[in-house]
């Protein structure tokens, strides 16, 4: 396709970051050493050889590096350029492959070359006509956007192929890399293919370009068309408001009077008159604008001095405490306390005591307890007494801290804390807020809420607490905080500490009866459609509704027990199988509802019951829907097989498998006195297994009740029925304090037990117990393992060895 001709020897012309293709004449600066340096030996060679023009050779050079193909020049003419400095126009002839330096005269840089002879074909193939034809065409394109017009008509004349590529060498928008690779493209089809695709690549990345701006300029447009009407709709606005006689203010004007009119707080119409300035030198078109408005409606809308008059309901002692006796029943602990809360209050205000240090005297309890005994309506009930408003916040699964105190302004959709929301559904500033399920509370990357927590129920801080939406301070200490948990242990300490415990550990049986007669019975009549007086439910009834078909520390499964009965009676009344009104009985429940599913132990045959056998021990636990009864079973594994040791089964905890090792170990060493076959304990294993398996179990509180199930096992002698144990053991026998003595001491008494046994240091928990439930309990406190063996287990019927065997 090319080929070369004779070697040329020709002074280098080096041009920096600058690229000349053949065809084109460019003019150069005689100033720069080099240049000049080239053009006079030039000069002196075309003198010397008798040539017409002086020729050079011109070399791209980038970075110090000289490109392996020039183009030879010829020296048209020497002058003065358009400012005045020396110059010279050079016209490019062809290229040549530049090859080793050589000797000549000058201080030029001279080199041998070799021209480069380009072999066109001849016709041209249509492939090349139809490269000419795009490159001529995106060429007349980019010059008639520039509007060089006697460009394109230069252009359209250029017939050869190789004229017409070298031609793009004038394109401004091409790199000294792309030109330098034009140069180096020796032939002239693929030059002009390489030409043509530079050529187009500039096209689309201008007609984007031109796109950009365009879309640019069209939003800019917009924005000044929109603010300019804006501005002729706000003038036609007040000259409209002018002509009805109306005020001409606009919406900054009606805040700042807004706020000026609203009974704020000193340092909340401070920060809320910066806001209001901030909306006036803002735009219309500012998203800062809405943002401003959203907190001002906010501040605005919250009932910084409304507060309820405590003098109509809450300083009426007796009628508060009348209240709350006619919408729950039982509950003394928190009655007491609402009742000294309200005592204190109504003292404080007479000696003038209503705000001290800018703490008000709000109070903050925490009801723990089992489900279903009232903690919730209980709030409710403390509100309707003492004459205030009522807020619910539920707190069951929420895990962002956010949504205590608030999101920050800066965010997209921020909104203020829960705690903030609530004042401000309330109305006032010092309402009761019960903050529901408190021990549901979560934690995760977003934050803890019960950290969130600490400030809103420290009656030291809550009087300038601080949303991060409001960022100003909202007295809280008038607030009576009632926050509801059914596990202790699942509140953190910190939290724990600020609130003052109340504990409810259910309802006896008598209290259910007198809840179920008259609360929900009431209720769920109306709720089936029955009128009063047509369906009636004996006192008996209710009473084994209570004992024999729910058995839980509250009364939520007791409610759905008579909703069931009654919407069993209504059916059969709209059947025709039934006349109203009708009176339902103990004997009636098994033909309406079914069999009892709590049948008490001491209930069954003899021979039935769990501890007819040595080995089963019945104890008391407290989880987390209040006391249960628990039963423990041991068995001694057969001699032959070897199995030494202790297995445990029932979903143990780390804490009762160590009172179980405890409890074999004190056996061991303590047998010969207790009078135990004990040495069947070194070649025979104990297994020690809690029914219920599939449910989690842990605590030290059953330490009496496996020593006494191994001690059973050991002896052959059965565990009374009708006891129940509950006590942490130590390896000396001595019975330790467990907790939650009165809710177990409940559930014993649901499960039909009539004898208990608890730690002596646990006597002074007796107090808490109704009295009741004591006269129908009988509670032995004991100090040593060896008292509880005492009580607990029956007298021997067979041989000791004969029992072990």
């Amino acid at each position: 396709m090319a080929s070369t001709s004779t070697p040329l020897t020709l002074p280098v012309l080096p041009l920096d970051d600058e690229v000349v293709l053949p065809g084109m004449v460019v003019p150069l600066d005689l100033s720069d050493t080099d240049v000049r340096a080239a053009v006079e030996a030039a000069q002196a060679a075309a003198r010397s050889s008798g040539a017409s023009k002086p020729t050079v050779l011109l070399v791209p050079r980038v970075d110090g590096t000289y490109a392996a193909t020039g183009v030879l020049g010829t020296v048209e003419q020497v002058g003065r350029l358009s400012d005045g400095d020396p110059g010279a126009l050079i016209r490019g002839r062809g290229r040549v492959r530049i090859g080793a330096g050589t000797t000549g005269p000058g201080a030029a840089l001279w080199v041998e070359g070799s021209r480069v002879e380009e072999i066109v074909p001849d016709p041209l193939p249509g492939s090349v006509t139809e490269l000419v034809k795009e490159y001529k065409a995106l060429a007349t394109d980019w010059l008639k956007k520039r509007g060089a017009w006697q460009v394109v008509d230069r252009v359209q004349q250029i017939d050869d192929i190789s004229q017409l590529a070298d031609n793009s060498g004038y394109s401004p928008f091409l790199s000294t890399a792309q030109k330098i690779e034009l140069l180096e493209t020796a032939d002239p089809v693929a030059r002009l293919k390489l030409a043509t695709e530079q050529l187009r690549e500039h096209l689309a990345e201008q007609d984007v370009a031109e796109s950009i701006a365009k879309d640019v300029q069209e939003g800019v447009d917009k924005q000044q068309r929109e603010f300019l009407l804006r501005r002729q709709l706000e003038a036609v606005r007040k000259e409209l408001r002018e002509l009805n006689g109306e005020d001409g203010e606009d919406e900054s004007d009606d805040y700042r009077a807004r706020v000026e009119a609203a009974d704020l707080p000193e340092k909340v119409r401070e920060a809320a008159l910066k806001e209001v300035e901030k909306l006036e030198r803002s735009s219309d078109q500012s998203p800062e604008g809405s943002w401003i408005r959203t907190w001002l409606d906010t501040v605005l809308e919250l009932p910084w001095n409304e507060r309820t008059d405590d003098s109509a309901a809450g300083y009426d002692i007796q009628g508060a405490k009348a209240i709350l006796d006619a919408e729950h029943s039982g509950l003394q602990d928190v009655k007491e306390r609402i009742t000294e809360y309200l005592a204190v209050r109504k003292r404080r205000a007479d000696r003038g005591l209503g705000v001290v240090g800018g703490r008000r005297g709000g109070a903050v309890l925490a009801l723990v307890g089992p489900p279903g005994v009232g903690k919730t309506s209980l709030g409710e009930s403390v509100a309707h007494a003492m004459g205030r408003k009522f807020v619910r916040v539920a707190l069951g699964g929420v895990r962002d801290e956010a949504e205590i105190r608030g999101h920050r302004r800066t965010y997209v959709g921020a909104l203020p804390g829960r705690i903030v929301r609530a004042i401000k559904e309330a109305g006032s500033m010092n309402p009761v807020v019960l903050l529901d399920e408190i021990d549901k509370v979560g934690s995760d990357f977003r934050g803890d809420p019960a950290a969130a927590l600490l400030e809103v129920l420290d009656p030291a801080q809550n009087h300038t607490f601080r949303d991060h939406y409001l960022e100003v301070e909202l007295d809280l200490s008038d607030v009576v905080f009632l926050a509801t948990a059914n596990v202790l242990e699942a509140i953190p300490e910190a939290l724990l500490d600020r609130m003052e415990l109340v504990r409810l550990d259910g309802y006896t049986e008598d209290e259910k009866v007198v809840i179920a007669r008259d609360h929900l019975l009431p209720r769920q009549l109306e709720r089936a459609g029955l009128e009063p007086g047509e369906v009636v439910l004996e006192d008996s009834a209710l009473r084994k509704l209570a004992g024999e078909y729910t058995r839980e520390a509250g009364v939520r499964n007791l409610e759905r027990s008579v909703a069931r009965l009654l919407r069993k009676v209504a059916a059969q009344h709209e059947l025709g199988e039934r006349e109203l009104p009708f009176t339902v009985g103990a004997e009636q429940l098994r033909g309406l509802i079914g069999r009892p599913h709590h049948v008490p132990e001491s209930a069954q045959d003899p021979a039935e019951r769990r501890t007819a056998v040595p080995g089963v021990a019945t104890g008391l636990a407290v989880t987390g829907a209040g006391g249960d009864v628990l039963y423990v079973e041991a068995s001694l594994a057969d001699p032959e097989t070897g199995a030494a040791g202790l297995t445990l089964t029932g979903q143990l905890g780390d804490v009762m498998k160590e009172s179980a090792q405890i409890a074999l170990s004190f056996l061991r060493s303590h047998g010969a006195e207790l009078e135990l076959p004990v040495a069947d304990l070194k070649d025979r294993g104990a297994h020690i297994h809690f029914p219920a398996g599939a449910v989690p179990k842990d605590g030290p509180s059953a330490g009496i009740t496996m020593t006494t199930a191994l001690a059973s096992l050991l002896s052959g002698r059965q565990v009374r029925t009708d006891v129940a144990m509950t006590g942490e053991v130590s390896l000396t026998g001595r019975v330790l304090p467990i907790g939650g003595l009165k809710q177990k001491l409940l559930a014993a008494h649901r499960a039909g037990i009539t004898t208990v046994v608890i730690p002596k240091r646990n006597e002074a928990d007796l107090d808490d117990v109704p009295a009741e439930i004591l006269d129908k309990l009988e509670v032995h406190p004991v100090t040593d393992v060896r008292q509880v063996l005492g009580i607990a287990l029956s007298p021997a019927e067979v041989p000791v060895a004969a029992a072990a065997a």
